[in-house]
């Protein structure tokens, strides 16, 4: 008998999962540094911010067809669901960038395909040359 295994298993990359893992240990970092931060007033919870949503695409689909599909329930229109979303992610991960509020966040975890949804982070590398500073992220 054949077994068969989700298609992001199937190919394994160390790419893949690098990302998985900086994304995830990014978020538990900046979390654990700023215990005070967390605490925001009502208004600015719902504030929509980027977040990358980490999927398991079936093997065949179109990626945007997919991650649109994926979002349309969260934000009730197809329309809404494509002007939120800032980015797809075809090659190295499937996924996408979209901004969203904290309430949208949970409602996409639950979501069918759904691995992980994290905030984006922004990195900034200082150069070799005094002052110089490069901005590297996935935005």
């Amino acid at each position: 008998m054949k077994k068969t295994s989700s298609p992001l298993l199937q190919h394994r990359s160390p790419l893949l999962i690098l990302l998985f893992l900086t994304a995830a240990t990014a978020a538990a970092a900046a979390m654990a540094a700023e215990p005070g931060q967390n605490a925001a007033p009502a208004a600015a919870a719902q504030e929509a911010a980027v977040h990358i949503v980490y999927v398991d695409r079936p093997e065949g689909a179109d990626a945007e067809e997919f991650h649109l599909r994926t979002l349309t329930p969260v934000f009730g229109s197809e329309q809404k669901a494509k002007d939120s979303v800032l980015y797809h992610y075809k090659h190295a991960a499937s996924g996408f960038s979209a901004k969203l509020t904290p309430q949208q966040v949970e409602e996409l975890k639950k979501q069918p395909g759904v691995l992980q949804v994290v905030p984006s982070q922004t990195y900034q590398l200082h150069g070799p040359q005094s002052g110089t500073t490069r901005t590297m992220g996935l935005m």
